[in-house]
């Protein structure tokens, strides 16, 4: 037998124990958000179907594109980092975050297109839920923006990997709203 005490599972988490807390618990709050919108969508789908068709779809899937190019530099950003490249990994996370920041643009001009339509949260119960989904993405993107120049300022392996963890978490909650919100009929 070994001197070494034995490994838990949770030792072979990548990151941090409190960041995967923390996701779980923000991957939790949006899936019930998700559920309350489905269950909600049963009883007037085809007002949700109207509400759904003044969405922009085409603004909608460049922002897909952009989270998921954003989440490939990030990833690529925790491997540069591991093998002692801060610098590279620097300019990685960089370019994760300024996508991150276009996200942020072409969602604020879809807010800016229905507010100018006088589209609010109480304009039908599918506004409200966009805008609350959607809206508390947003919020997540902002920190991810943040965590990201955090942990890039030193770019230290573990910290990058930790940053990165929120980020690809953001990334997933955006893969899970777009096709629910702007596809599913």
């Amino acid at each position: 037998m070994s001197s070494t005490a034995e490994e838990h599972p949770l030792d072979q988490l990548p990151g941090d124990l409190m960041m995967w807390v923390l996701i779980v618990s923000e991957l939790l709050v949006f899936g019930a958000g998700l559920l309350a919108f489905l269950a909600v969508r049963i009883t007037d789908p085809v007002g949700f179907g109207a509400a759904q068709d003044m969405l922009s779809r085409t603004a909608a899937g460049v922002n897909t594109i952009v989270l998921i190019t954003s989440g490939f530099l990030a990833a690529l950003a925790t491997r540069t980092a591991a093998r002692g490249a801060a610098r590279h990994s620097r300019l990685l996370l960089s370019s994760a975050a300024l996508l991150g920041a276009v996200f942020l643009v072409v969602k604020g001009a879809e807010f800016a297109d229905k507010a100018a339509l006088g589209i609010t949260t109480d304009s039908h119960p599918f506004f409200m839920f966009y805008y609350l989904l959607t809206g508390f993405h947003a919020a997540h993107v902002v920190a991810g923006i943040v965590i990201l120049g955090l942990v890039g300022w030193r770019a230290q392996p573990r910290s990058v990997e930790v940053g990165v963890a929120f980020w690809h978490m953001v990334d997933l909650v955006w893969v899970l709203l777009f096709p629910i919100i702007y596809l599913l009929r």
